[in-house]
């Protein structure tokens, strides 16, 4: 069974189509700039564009970098705060004609990996954190999501955790990638006192360069690298949309 992905980020909108069964993308997975600036009409403009390109005519699933209940949008990260407050499932939805879900972009990454990726077949609490601009996290036990931890937000050491240890300290500022590895232990330490995950998967672009940084991590719980790389939240996407997922 297949359902349409599609992945809002704060510089692209990605999409493709997903069986659902096993998680395999089964389209081209095709990419547009998000909109500057990315305010709710300009994305929906975009979004139906890729939609008119797939062809597509049945569910969809879209994630939102910011916190969603219910559908509607409560924080809005690189993307444009008019998003704040909105009811983007129900705006989409109408728009596109069809059933629509959103969700989280971490949680999405989440929930992919757990059902196809590093945490399949895992039971216990699987955390998922991705590392880039920011860090999201997506938590997940015995296979149910406990949506929008955005862990990344905590106070750690001062300030907050993505401040401390994002992704980006590396990328952007030329940080040596042990000198970040030994931030993220600390912050590592700091979340296994307090949810005592089985496993902690790591992902965004980051997770690429593992084998780099993986022996400077110490951890009580397993550790591995995501799997499915930047098709992970098109999965979790269109995972949501999914009305007959058990």
């Amino acid at each position: 069974m297949n359902v349409l992905g599609v992945d809002i980020g704060g510089s692209g909108i990605k999409s493709a189509t997903v069986d659902v069964l096993d998680g395999a993308v089964t389209s081209e997975r095709l990419r547009s700039p998000t909109p500057q600036p990315s305010t709710p009409d300009a994305v929906l403009a975009t979004i139906e564009a890729l939609v008119t390109q797939h062809e597509w005519s049945g569910d969809v699933g879209i994630t939102i970098p910011g916190v969603v209940v219910s559908g509607v949008v409560h924080t809005a990260a690189n993307i444009d705060d008019a998003w704040i407050g909105l009811d983007a499932q129900r705006m989409f939805s109408s728009a596109l004609g069809r059933h629509v879900a959103v969700i989280n972009d971490a949680d999405a990454a989440g929930v992919a990996e757990v059902r196809f990726g590093a945490g399949r077949n895992i039971t216990g609490t699987v955390l998922l954190l991705t590392f880039g601009t920011g860090i999201g996290s997506a938590l997940v036990h015995d296979g149910v999501l406990v949506p929008n931890t955005e862990l990344g937000h905590l106070e750690f050491r001062g300030d907050i955790a993505e401040r401390y240890a994002a992704g980006r300290l590396v990328k952007s500022e030329n940080n040596p990638i042990d000198w970040w590895a030994r931030r993220v232990n600390e912050l590592l330490a700091y979340i296994e006192v307090l949810l005592s995950p089985r496993l902690i998967i790591i992902g965004g672009g980051i997770s690429k360069r593992f084998d780099e940084f993986k022996d400077d991590l110490t951890t009580d719980a397993g550790l591995l690298a995501a799997e499915l790389g930047n098709n992970a939240g098109i999965v979790g996407a269109a995972l949501a949309a999914n009305k007959d997922a058990p």
